[in-house]
């Protein structure tokens, strides 16, 4: 029988592999002078009245090493949930299988997504709890007119031709910023629920993503610009 230590409702979770073919090491590269996972840490930190617990994933040592230093948890990544093709969701259940707790809700924040609006996750959590869904994941509207090249032929597939953005029928992207899932569903291997709400995110940082240079780049000039 499984001893449980203490209950801890909700526990943010930073998964954070060390191998990175497109931007090696980019989790511990510098964004405004710290390194981008502390980002995502001190975010985390920043809303510790919702959290019980802060935990970091990683199979690097560099990124276990600032982890520490930030004062939050690590779980070793085991190598066979550190490789290129390994899914997000296998390393969520790992770390909830590895901790002697019983938990009721997973936030997921990706530390390449560093940028988020400071009252983001309390305005997610609070939609979160009051609709009682099974998750919620961030999503932003796109302007783009997307459509496919079929025999050389491109094919519009969200607009008619000469259509005015603004126009547009409204699709979302998922943007990365967060995920709020039950515990539950994690453990059966599934990050979204079948009552997943969209929230909606209108802000620059939501087209952040770190996975090239330039990536780093543009966030470091949104960053510059939030501060003037």
């Amino acid at each position: 029988m499984t001893t449980y230590l203490k209950k801890a409702i909700n526990i943010v979770i930073i998964p954070a592999r060390g191998g990175s073919k497109r931007l090696p090491g980019k989790n511990t590269l510098p964004l405004d002078s710290i390194p981008l996972i502390v980002h995502s840490i001190n975010y985390a930190r920043a809303n510790n009245n919702i959290l019980d617990r802060i935990i970091v994933s990683t199979d690097d040592a560099k990124i276990k090493e600032i982890s520490i230093k930030e004062g939050v948890e690590v779980i070793d990544r085991p190598e066979n949930l550190s490789t290129d093709t390994s899914n997000t969701i296998s390393v969520l259940k790992h770390v909830l299988e590895t901790i002697k707790e019983e938990v009721e809700n997973v936030i997921l924040l990706q530390p390449t997504n560093p940028l988020r609006p400071e009252n983001l996750l309390t305005e997610a959590f609070q939609k979160y709890k009051e609709i009682n869904c099974d998750s919620l994941m961030t999503v932003t509207r796109s302007y783009q007119k997307f459509g496919k090249i079929e025999n050389q032929r491109f094919e519009p597939f969200n607009y008619e031709m000469g259509q005015r953005s603004q126009d547009l029928d409204p699709l979302y992207f998922e943007n990365g910023l967060l995920y709020i899932t039950k515990a539950s569903l994690i453990l059966n291997k599934k990050i979204l629920g079948p009552n997943n709400f969209p929230f909606i995110v209108d802000h620059p940082f939501a087209g952040v993503d770190i996975d090239f240079r330039e990536d780093l780049d543009y966030a470091e000039f949104l960053l510059e610009r939030a501060k003037k």
